[in-house]
């Protein structure tokens, strides 16, 4: 009698379609706020960061969602160098705002002039915001 070994067999993961179709996408909220800013080409090198006191504003109810994490840009007081004739994306993400929010702010309040402000955003489902910069 001989006796072979067979390569251990990899089982699927088992994913229970039923639960996944009942589930309601509504509910799968992350509690956070998503802006990916984009920068156009600029005539000059700039020099951008962000401060971590950079919040959302609820138009209605005052309420501030602060930021939680940035990419692709520098905290103050670090620059972030963009080069001329170059255009830039970075991304800020922001605690949940209030359910009742339908429209808000941006604002990076900060001790200086300068610092970015967009106002009047209009909310949507998904919290997942796209806003074009000027300079």
């Amino acid at each position: 009698m001989s006796i072979t070994e067979q390569p251990p067999v990899k089982a699927s993961p088992y994913v229970d379609t039923d639960v996944l179709f009942s589930v309601k996408p509504e509910l799968l909220n992350d509690s956070y706020v998503y802006v990916h800013a984009h920068l156009g080409h600029t005539d000059r090198e700039m020099l951008i960061r962000i401060w971590r006191s950079t919040v959302l504003i609820d138009k209605h109810s005052g309420n501030k969602s602060t930021l939680v994490h940035a990419e692709n840009i520098t905290f103050a007081p670090v620059w972030t160098t963009i080069p001329k004739n170059f255009s830039y994306t970075f991304l800020l993400i922001f605690h949940a705002l209030p359910k009742a929010c339908t429209v808000f702010d941006l604002v990076e309040q900060i001790p200086q002039p300068g610092g970015f402000f967009i106002p009047d955003i209009m909310r949507n489902k998904s919290d997942v915001y796209h806003l074009n910069i000027a300079l």
